[in-house]
């Protein structure tokens, strides 16, 4: 052997695609194992199920969020209540809605369990999202229709009450929500309508709500505080309307067909 020959009894490329595919082996095994922080531990549909749950959780990491929160990923969480019931007695059953789909977040009308917190703008810090009368720096523009003092109207036609302010997103300068004052027969409080949910008709002076009947405007989630909502209250607000679009009528659950 020519003396400095260290490789020579060594296949140089096969040593190296080997070296590769270890490399990407452990790779795949990092990130695997990092796409289990949200989401993770696994919740059997039953009891007794078993759950494959690999490669192992990681190490939880603490992220610093831009509200100044500390979170940690992953972590324990409550399990989620599921109200509904398998329509068969098997895996992979569809389930059943149990009680008012539309107040227990089923189906359509399910969200996410965000932080109950408002979301703030990156420039001030401030809620991103209020009504008109905490926002002194915006406006309806004049070729728009202003929404305020319209009569909204249900799916089926019935008044329930008057728009008495516009919510607008400081970030991004359009409008989020009208905010409804409902007449008595509907609890006599403020209701949030997201948007687009609500076809606005200036000629005359009204708001259409298609997704849920007049009587449905009296259980639409509330607001914790009345200049502010949260991450969480938004979610659950605009899924009510959504899961009206499957569950405002019997009509509607059934099969088109």
């Amino acid at each position: 052997m020519t003396a400095g020959a260290i490789v020579a009894h060594f296949d140089v490329a096969q040593i190296a695609i080997y070296a590769f595919w270890l490399f990407f082996a452990g790779l795949i095994f990092y990130l695997r194992r990092e796409d289990h922080r949200e989401g993770y531990p696994l919740v059997p549909d039953y009891p007794g199920q078993a759950v494959m749950d690999y490669p192992p959780l990681p190490t939880p990491k603490t992220f610093l969020l831009a509200d100044g929160h500390e979170i940690l990923a992953p972590r324990v969480e409550a399990p989620e209540i599921v109200h509904g019931e398998r329509a068969l007695p098997w895996a992979g059953a569809p389930f059943e809605p149990v009680g008012d789909p539309m107040i227990q977040g089923f189906g359509p009308a399910a969200y996410a369990l965000r932080a109950d917190v408002p979301e703030h703008a990156y420039d001030d810090g401030l809620p991103k999202i209020v009504p008109l009368r905490s926002a002194g720096d915006f406006f309806i523009a004049t070729e728009d229709a202003d929404p305020r003092g319209f009569t909204v109207f249900g799916l089926d036609g019935v008044p329930v009450g008057t728009v008495v302010d516009t919510w607008i997103d400081r970030s991004e300068y359009i409008a989020r929500y009208l905010e409804v004052e409902l007449d008595a027969a509907f609890g006599a409080r403020h209701v949030l309508l997201p948007m687009h949910f609500a076809k606005l008709r200036a000629k005359q002076a009204a708001v259409h709500v298609n997704s849920i009947t007049g009587a449905q405007f009296a259980t639409v989630p509330a607001t914790q505080n009345p200049d502010v909502v949260t991450s969480r209250e938004e979610d659950r607000i605009t899924a009510y309307y959504a899961g009206g679009l499957l569950y405002a009528t019997p009509e509607r659950r059934g099969p088109l067909l």
